[in-house]
């Protein structure tokens, strides 16, 4: 096991050329688990390349266990990868895939069939050992692949999308085993996807990317309740969070911000702030689930009567459609809550988990001063 640190980690393909990867830093501990989410060509796999030494860096450092690795070679680094192909030999069985980089190391032949044995057991594919790629599954085919890294026993663990070529089901039951696996060996890992479920309950840290640059790193919790900016608050969560324009007004020392649904409107009390937001059109985000059906009795939360658009049961939850300030706005609520297409609901606001973003660049607003952005927000840049 081992920390690895990035320090101002840049990647350029050519002069005149934009950036790939643009100071890039982070940082975790021994036996952490960092996952790098983001959109298809923001980069993630390219800083994967790079700190498996696959692709040279343009400047700043790689360093693992406090060494600098950037100029060694892939196969000084001790880091082992898994790739979204799997990359098995084909006229090989699953033992001597297993056991081929063993081989090239040169161990003994008894230390490499006590080490086959060690990670079959660990993903359960005994019964596959004197298989070929051809007659396993997806899912076989990725534990096969995952047991070739997992015999090297490296100081790092890199995944570049594993789970991309299986269907859904088994990618569920792929990302618990990947879990399981962590919990047992406790091997610090990077691994790189697109898909925010498996970040979210994945990695011990996120970094979420986008253009080359690290928009936001810390805990999966941090990432989801905290976002630095519109960009992070809408790639993470499922529904993604709902974004309303809205307009600013105070009243009596208190910052307002207007709802309307068509049928009624609202205004929702955002807390005293200082006059530099009053008049101001921003974009007000709510999570799906933030929203409510309207105590029957009253609890003193701002409350909106919205016509009910478009419904979508998915078994646990009931998603409600809605429109509010002309866009469309999706309500978490309860499944068995009894509305159909037209009907009206009572929706509550809870003021303390709204959040505000600049209309323009997509910054969160600090709602404790003034308009200004949350740029050093501590668990956008740092890791520690």
């Amino acid at each position: 096991m081992a920390t690895l640190e990035l320090r101002n980690v840049n990647k350029t393909y050519g002069a005149g050329l934009p950036d790939t990867l643009k100071d890039i830093q982070l940082a975790i501990d021994d036996g952490e688990f960092l996952i790098l989410v983001g959109p298809s060509g923001c980069g993630k796999s390219t800083l994967m390349n790079c700190i498996a030494g696959l692709e040279s860096i343009s400047g700043g450092a790689i360093l693992i266990d406090g060494q600098d690795v950037s100029g060694m070679s892939p196969k000084d680094r001790d880091i082992a990868m898994v790739f979204q192909s799997y990359a098995l030999y084909p006229t090989m069985n699953v033992r001597d895939n297993i056991a081929f980089g063993l081989k090239i190391r040169k161990m003994p032949q008894a230390a490499i069939d006590e080490e086959v044995a060690r990670v079959a057991k660990l993903l359960q594919i005994e019964h596959l050992l004197t298989r070929k790629p051809g007659r396993l599954s997806g899912g076989q085919q990725q534990r096969v692949a995952m047991g070739r890294a997992l015999a090297r026993r490296p100081k790092i663990y890199l995944f570049d999308e594993p789970l991309s070529n299986l269907d859904a089901k088994l990618r569920v039951e792929m990302r618990t085993e990947i879990k399981l696996m962590h919990q047992r060996l406790k091997t610090t890992t990077v691994y790189v996807t697109h898909d925010q479920i498996e970040a979210m309950t994945l990695g011990d840290k996120v970094a979420v990317m986008k253009d080359g640059i690290i928009q936001q790193f810390g805990t999966p919790q941090q990432i989801y309740n905290d976002p630095a900016n519109q960009f992070v608050a809408s790639f993470i969560g499922s529904p993604p969070m709902n974004f309303i324009p809205v307009r600013l007004t105070r009243q009596d020392g208190r910052l307002l911000a207007l709802l309307d649904s068509g049928q009624a409107h609202c205004e929702l009390p955002l807390g005293a702030t200082r006059e530099a937001l009053e008049g101001r059109e921003v974009i007000l985000g709510i999570r799906p689930e933030q929203i409510s059906l309207g105590a029957a009795q009253g609890n003193g939360l701002p409350t909106i009567r919205a016509e009910v658009q478009v419904t979508e049961p998915t078994g646990p939850d009931l998603l409600v459609f809605v429109t509010l300030n002309q866009t469309k706005v999706c309500c978490r609520l309860a499944p068995d809550v009894a509305c159909q297409v037209g009907d009206s609901l009572n929706l509550q606001f809870d003021p303390a988990r709204v959040l505000l973003f600049d209309a323009h660049s997509g910054e969160r607003l600090d709602l404790s001063s003034v308009a200004r952005p949350l740029k050093d927000n501590v668990t956008r840049f740092k890791g520690r």
